[in-house]
């Protein structure tokens, strides 16, 4: 019998989300609420806040590449306070769950940041544990297991609030760093963050980016991305949340059914600001044409006919 409706609601360890569409940290903000209803979201995902001041990288910092584009945004920050004190408020009455998305230099700093901001009005907090480690010679915490584990289980003591760690792409063998974040507590896991990438303007002989390298994100990475859900998805047992190049509804198909339960849309937003609204009705759109009643039958959902090799 074909369904004539569709559940969009998935969870995301405790939670439960109205459908699978939020946004990336970084690509969002609330003025979004100017151009669509950010009630409509799976959840709303801050900006990522930094225990100290930070005035972020040199300019630029973006610049468009075939494909996609790079980012030295350098995280600018005006610290925890205030985060608390003046951008929680902005989604008290949004409708969608907030997620404070948190990066810091050392693990003590990541402690004491999850304290502060496990706070009535925000719903998960996500450690972006993609960003440098201060005590590893500056390689992100994700880039390794033990870095990963010792950064998740300092916020695991210091929160009752969910943590989601998002990963690098970067790590050689983001598997293990995955069953590392999952072992010391994570409740979900977000796959992944940009790519490490560069340009040159051939015309100036100068890099196109200030801090000379930079995050590659959108379309162009999505094949990468989606392989990276696959093996996350295929060795935790954690909900994994898909990020990297998602602009249309088949694209957030395609990471569910590669074991993403929801996804998170970045570059696509800077080219349409309601593209995330897009992506949920074309969800819908495309289980409602299957007769699929329950979007969460997506999750995992690839056909793999023939045992899988590590390369």
């Amino acid at each position: 019998m074909m369904a004539d409706t569709v559940d969009l609601s998935v969870r995301i360890g405790s939670m439960r989300l109205r459908n699978p569409v939020m946004p990336a940290s970084g690509c969002f903000s609330h003025e979004f609420g100017q151009v669509f209803d950010l009630g409509r979201l799976g959840a709303v995902v801050a900006k990522s806040v930094t225990p100290k001041l930070r005035k972020g990288n040199p300019l630029p910092r973006v610049a468009e590449v075939s494909r996609g584009m790079l980012n030295s945004i350098g995280i600018p920050s005006k610290g925890l306070a205030h985060f608390v004190a003046d951008v929680v408020p902005l989604y008290r009455d949004c409708g969608a769950p907030l997620v404070a998305s948190v990066s810091a230099d050392t693990v003590a700093e990541f402690a004491d940041a999850v304290e502060v901001l496990s706070v009535p009005g925000i719903a998960a907090i996500e450690a972006n544990i993609s960003c440098p480690n201060l005590e590893a010679d500056g390689r992100a915490f994700a880039m390794l297991p033990d870095t990963a584990h010792a950064a998740i289980a300092a916020m695991r003591r210091r929160t009752h609030l969910p943590i989601w760690a998002k990963l690098t792409p970067n790590s050689g063998d983001i598997k293990s760093v995955a069953l590392a974040a999952e072992a010391a507590g994570a409740d979900a896991l977000v796959v992944a963050n940009t790519i490490l990438g560069m340009s040159i303007d051939v015309r100036s002989f100068r890099p196109s980016l200030g801090n000379v390298m930079g995050g590659l994100s959108g379309p162009a990475i999505k094949p990468i991305a989606v392989r990276l859900v696959y093996q996350c998805a295929t060795a935790v047992k954690i909900p994994v949340i898909g990020s990297g190049g998602i602009a249309t509804a088949e694209d957030a198909v395609e990471f569910m059914l590669a074991g993403a339960s929801a996804v998170q849309v970045g570059t696509a937003s800077f080219l349409h600001a309601d593209a995330m609204i897009r992506i949920i009705e074309g969800i819908e759109v495309f289980c409602l044409a299957r007769g699929i009643g329950f979007v969460s039958d997506l999750v995992g959902a690839v056909k793999i006919e023939h045992e899988v090799l590590e390369w």
